[in-house]
């Protein structure tokens, strides 16, 4: 076995015999396809495509969606054809490589053609996920070795892993791949404020650390008294990116961002999770409205855990998040830590791999993916009309079912950095229905997110009690109430209060539709 093969099947959870042939096989096909190949920095191609797999490996994720990762770069820049690949591999394998090759495909030029770009990408991960997780494996190695690429590339490629990869990686879940591509390509796309970034992170985590380092045996000594058993108690250094991104919402103070590093608590069960939260609670005193429960009210990515800011006795304020294990794996994987890859025999193809996954929780996200099947190499449209219906009644996320239907619509951008990559809010109708909301939504966000009967006779709006107007910004955990009135009707001033796809689009629909009367 040649090293790069065996560096891969280390990182695979006990595959058997037949599947590290299949992705020997997988290696020696990818070698001898690239042998003449060289990368930027004068390394074999082939380097890379080791680094792709490992990454995949990793994540968990199945054999042949591994060795798909080595040869992800096969029919677009060794010229080997589709049927080959079948051929030699199998269908599934076939279909991973080319829908990888096509979101190759996708380059960053500017808002009309990134508008396009950005919405084939996101609608071709309804047809199978794994085709974006290994693109994403793909980029993460590219932007480890960005340095090699001609300076005229690397502000482009940086700028498109920033806009489109790492939106998409935090929308997934997958906090780990997130952080690296969003700190990788930062240095790239915006040198000079990554360097104050770092200048400014430099020197407040060394004061942090301390404390934190203090705090956690406080905690570890008065969990234990407390019996819970089995914890473990680390500490999260904010991302560079992250960082910047936050101390400019805070109008460039750096003193007002109070997770630079943050304390994590990881406990065996939900109760414990709770029990842990009064303990901190008893040490140091929370700070008013900084409490976040995402367990009982996850974020859209499927994010878990509790999170508190405190006063640290001497002086700081520390944030504290509290999870527990299978949380943690979520957090740090999100969608991949759900690929189950152990299937039965029968579920694999004649060369004795199993199927790339179940990926069972994702019918609900995502429209049009079959549970544990072969996906077709080809999708006509009645067949993915076909499998896009098995999942119809599903609680499908709008900003994902939609998609397919936004190519003409000119909000589509949006769409993009609003309902799909934006911070989310949650609010609450007065009967205590969770709301989703983008960022910075208003009471009209909110209105037409209920029924667009309501969104389109809004008269009034209260917000915790009090009437407010309908351009308030809404925070987490607002209770908001919306008056109707029949002769209500939309007006083209809502358009600069709606921040939803959903809102924006209604109020056009009625404003045209009075014009026309």
């Amino acid at each position: 076995m040649t090293t790069g093969a065996k560096e891969i099947i280390e990182l695979m959870d006990s595959p058997t015999e037949k599947q590290v042939d299949f992705v020997e096989r997988a290696y020696a096909f990818a070698a001898e396809a690239h042998k003449d190949m060289k990368r930027f920095s004068g390394e074999p191609y082939l380097v890379h495509l080791v680094e792709t797999a490992k990454g995949l490996a990793m994540l968990g994720m199945s054999p042949i969606t591994v060795a798909a990762g080595l040869l992800h770069d096969c029919i677009e820049d060794a010229g080997v054809a589709p049927e080959v690949l079948e051929e030699k591999f199998c269908k599934e394998l076939r279909f991973l490589v080319e829908g990888v090759t096509k979101l190759g495909h996708f380059k960053y030029r500017g808002t009309e053609r990134h508008r396009e770009s950005l919405r084939k990408l996101l609608v071709a991960t309804g047809q199978d996920t794994r085709v974006l997780i290994i693109k994403l494996m793909d980029r993460l190695h590219n932007m480890r070795t960005l340095k090699h690429v001609p300076p005229e590339k690397q502000k482009r490629i940086a700028i498109e892993t920033l806009e489109i990869y790492a939106a998409i990686a935090h929308r997934l879940g997958m906090g780990l791949v997130r952080k690296e591509l969003e700190d990788l390509a930062f240095e790239y796309a915006y040198p000079e404020e990554f360097a104050k970034a770092k200048h400014l992170l430099t020197e407040a985590e060394k004061e942090t650390s301390e404390r934190l380092e203090k705090m956690s045996r406080t905690l570890k000594t008065e969990l234990a008294k407390d019996d819970i058993k089995l914890f473990h108690i680390d500490h999260r250094v904010k991302g560079l990116w992250s960082l910047w991104q936050k101390i400019q919402r805070k109008g460039g103070d750096i003193g007002r961002v109070y997770d630079i590093a943050a304390l994590r608590v990881i406990v065996p069960d939900v109760a414990d999770c709770y029990r842990a939260l009064g303990i901190v609670h008893k040490l140091w005193q929370p700070l008013p409205n900084k409490i976040k429960d995402y367990i009982a009210f996850p974020k859209p990515n499927g994010y878990q855990g509790l999170h508190t800011t405190v006063f640290s006795g001497d002086g700081g304020i520390v944030e504290i998040q509290i999870r527990t294990q299978a949380m943690h794996q979520e957090a740090q994987y999100g969608i991949a830590s759900h690929v189950i890859y152990k299937e039965n025999e029968t579920a694999g193809s004649q060369q004795g791999t199993t199927s790339g996954g179940s990926f069972d929780w994702i019918k609900s996200l995502i429209p049009g993916f079959g549970r544990g099947t072969t996906p077709p190499v080809a999708t006509p449209e009645a067949q993915t009309r076909k499998a896009r219906a098995r999942y119809v009644s599903q609680d499908i996320p709008e900003w994902l079912s939609e998609l397919e239907g936004e190519r003409d619509n000119p909000d589509f951008e949006t769409t993009l950095r609003t309902d799909i990559f934006s911070h989310r809010v949650f609010v609450f109708t007065p009967k205590g229905d969770v709301v989703d909301l983008p960022l910075n939504s208003s009471p009209i966000d909110f209105a037409y997110a209920i029924h667009s009967d309501i969104g389109s006779h809004i008269f009034g709006a209260k917000v915790n009690g009090k009437m407010v107007a309908l351009d308030t910004t809404l925070h987490n955990g607002d209770i908001v109430e919306i008056h109707t009135k029949k002769s209500a009707t939309p007006k083209a001033k809502w358009l600069d209060f709606a921040k939803t796809t959903m809102a924006r689009r209604h109020i056009r629909n009625a404003l045209e539709k009075e014009k026309k009367n």
